[in-house]
């Protein structure tokens, strides 16, 4: 097939520069739905390709490749080509970009949160499932992608998919209100030898290498990223060791001080295809990883935990088995440990509470190991008129297999930290929590029925059966709509549910215990969606949502005489909001874009504000590209109107706005390209929201002004 001429420039603006045989609005979307229905020719595919990155279609929605303005979901897509034109520097940049979705930061390890549509935790983050390739990473012990995760590169992504609401009847536990599938790169993403590195604020450093071709009949496909920061430094003016002094007149307290975000990454992976079969392996290592603003909101710039991740997962699948059956099957494996040396600083030297001194600080440092093994098939049949049909099932074995305790003190019965003098290994005293298995079986079907030329009626359902807590159906049902070649409506409802944590069913602590009798959180969501094509240089997209969550787990205080808290299912919340998309192709050089989210969350026990997430949020950007080398791209992500919870007397969170600025020069010098990334370029005081009741008063200081320079050298 002969190749479409491409803008010297057009891999930062695939959108804008790269031209495409579909001359008229109508012809370009006739394209789209052959490829939709799997009748498109493998030219028609090569030129969405050319021309979107293939943007236009998104997987998780259904678990097949479709189109994204008619997936059965409110979903985004994000190509490496913008990843790119952003300046991305890792994971959290990109996800900071997508409508109705906000990266907050836990102020241990300040490991991100990911908020959508007003639904996050502050210091884990169970309601979004985190897959990579299609594989769940969650980790058990808190219920969401753990410490691994923490600034994930961006060089071996092909895409992010993102679906907002809930994904339970597809993926089952924790797509509750959000799904986030990060897609690596195979052999036809990195055809031939590309490295490079960079350097810049914060002592930060990086250099990768990856390489895709052919070996014999395989593809392959390797990649290997090192990198390290010291982190920001920016002050925390107080914290809980300050209340505890006011307390006991000690002064231990490191604050004011800095915060401690320093770290080491390794991250590697490598992908094997032939035929139908794939093979993906993948390695993570975060080292040296500081505790942020400590692991009890006490500054710790000593203590450095370790966390570690192996995946590998073999897949076949061929959508073509017979006339009209296709079958895919997969079988993962997850490796996870997170571990600290037995001097993790609960509290600073000299602290002092109601049951004693801690000359040398109070110390707990707990260590985990998990393992999981996933094993699903699914199949789908065409033979009905009109209908495409997709079954499935699975079993998991999640198996929390170790545990390390190390502590300088004992919890009494009265839940009092008794100081104990040395530290020792208290795994078999009293541990913070004891080995546990977990396994799940489950069955899903989905329907897609074209039931008039213009209408599907997408219907999903799936049960899962837990070990530990019993069995959960959750439905979906979407009705999508091409009112036009240029509108597409959708009205979509689902349910969806998070499982209890191991921490929160069998964590021993006699300040927060466990609770096997558990059960499940649970939403009901009901959208509606527009999507609007303006020929071939404008789309807008808008969502309206609303929702309703039972079951809500929180730390609920033990009835007198008995200390502590347990968590239970006591909370109820709900929410509405909308989300709104634009992007216009200002010339064949300037691709204009952003959106905006607007969300309202209520407790229903306060009849308040569920707290902490952003009122509105707005993101836009501008990509111009001024010369055949060059492009210049800014953008501006503004964070507006957090109020606290009921029980958080403190101040309204501050509203703030930053501005990043992204130069970027393509083969200035042979095969080399350039870039030049500046973010927070001016310099704004930006907070993330801390615990209630305030220990660290003054929330979560993100990072100052910050530069990077990066190089890269591609032999295509």
């Amino acid at each position: 097939m002969a190749k479409h001429p491409i803008h010297p420039f057009a891999r930062y603006f695939p959108l804008a520069t790269r031209s495409t045989p579909c001359r008229t609005p109508k012809a370009f979307l006739c394209g789209l739905a052959l490829v939709a229905n799997g009748a498109a020719a493998t030219d028609i595919e090569e030129d969405l390709a050319l021309a979107y990155g293939d943007k236009e279609t998104v997987s998780i929605a259904t678990g097949g490749a479709q189109l994204l303005r008619r997936a059965p979901a409110v979903a985004s897509v994000i190509t490496a080509e913008e990843i790119a034109a952003m300046g991305a520097q890792n994971l959290d940049d990109v996800l900071e970009s997508v409508p109705g979705l906000h990266v907050s930061r836990a102020s241990v390890r300040y490991a991100p949160i990911y908020a959508i549509r007003g639904v996050a935790g502050l210091q884990s983050n169970p309601q979004v499932l985190m897959l990579q390739d299609g594989i769940p990473m969650t980790t058990m012990f808190t219920g969401d992608k753990g410490a691994a995760w923490i600034e994930v590169p961006v060089e071996n992504i092909a895409r992010v998919e993102v679906i907002r609401g809930p994904g339970s009847a597809l993926y089952g536990a924790d797509a509750y209100v959000g799904v986030i599938n990060v897609i690596t790169k195979t052999a036809a993403d990195t055809p031939g030898t590309e490295f490079g590195g960079g350097a810049g604020s914060f002592a930060g450093w990086k250099a990768w290498a990856q390489h895709g071709g052919q070996i014999g009949p395989f593809d392959v496909a390797a990649y290997i990223r090192l990198g390290s920061s010291e982190g920001s430094k920016e002050i925390i003016e107080s914290d809980a060791q300050t209340r505890n002094d006011i307390l006991f007149g000690t002064h231990a307290s490191l604050a004011p001080g800095a915060i401690n975000t320093g770290r080491d990454l390794i991250d590697a992976s490598l992908y094997l295809g032939y035929e139908n079969w794939r093979l993906r392996a993948g390695y993570k290592l975060r080292d040296n990883l500081e505790t942020g603003a400590g692991v009890n909101s006490a500054l710790d710039p000593t203590s450095t935990g370790r966390a570690e991740e192996i995946n590998l997962n073999a897949s076949w699948r061929n959508e073509h088995v017979s006339q009209n059956w296709g079958l895919g099957v997969t079988a993962s494996y997850l490796h996870y440990n997170f571990t600290y040396p037995d001097n993790l600083l609960l509290l600073p030297a000299g602290a002092q509470l109601a049951s004693g001194t801690f000359p040398n600080g109070m110390i707990g440092s707990p260590n985990q190991w998990e393992r999981q093994f996933r094993f699903s098939g699914h199949a789908t049949y065409a033979g009905f008129d009109d209908h495409s049909i997709r079954l499935g099932l699975g079993h998991d074995d999640l198996d929390l297999y170790k545990t390390r305790t190390y502590k300088n003190y004992l919890q009494n019965a009265a839940g009092a930290s008794i100081p104990t003098g040395p530290v020792i290994d208290y795994s078999n005293i009293q541990p913070f929590i004891r080995p546990q298995l977990r396994t799940v079986d489950y069955v899903y079907a989905q329907d897609e029925w074209r039931f008039a030329p213009d209408w599907t009626l997408t219907a999903g359902l799936r049960h899962d059966r837990y070990s530990d807590f019993g069995g959960t159906t959750n439905p979906r049902l979407a009705l999508v709509w091409d009112a036009n070649y240029a509108l597409t409506a959708k009205l979509l409802y689902g349910e969806a549910f998070r499982a209890p944590s191991f921490n929160e069913q069998y964590g021993i602590n006699a300040v927060s215990n466990g609770n096997p009798d558990l059960t499940p959180e649970t939403i009901k969501t009901l959208e509606a969606a527009f999507s609007w094509q303006g020929g071939k240089d404008v789309q807008i997209n808008l969502s309206l949502f609303k929702y309703e969550m039972r079951d809500i787990i929180r730390l609920v205080a033990n009835p007198a005489p008995t200390p502590g808290s347990t968590y239970q299912n006591t909370a109820a919340q709900h929410g509405s909001g909308l989300e709104l998309e634009a992007i216009w192709n200002a010339s064949r050089n300037l691709r204009l874009s952003g959106n905006y989210a607007w969300q309202r969350s209520i407790d229903d026990a306060t009849g308040r504000d569920a707290g902490y997430v952003p009122h509105h949020h707005l993101y836009a950007r501008a990509d111009w590209g001024f010369s055949n080398r060059w492009s210049l791209g800014g953008q501006v992500n503004w964070v507006a109107d957090r109020e606290r919870t009921a029980s958080d007397t403190r101040p309204q969170i501050d509203d703030y706005a930053t501005f990043d600025l992204n130069l970027r020069g393509a083969r200035v010098a042979g095969d080399w390209d350039v870039a030049v990334v500046a973010r927070n370029l001016f310099d704004a005081d930006a907070r993330e929201p801390s615990l209630a009741p305030g220990t660290i008063a003054n929330d979560l200081p993100l990072p100052g002004r910050s530069v990077f320079l990066e190089l890269q050298y591609r032999t295509k």
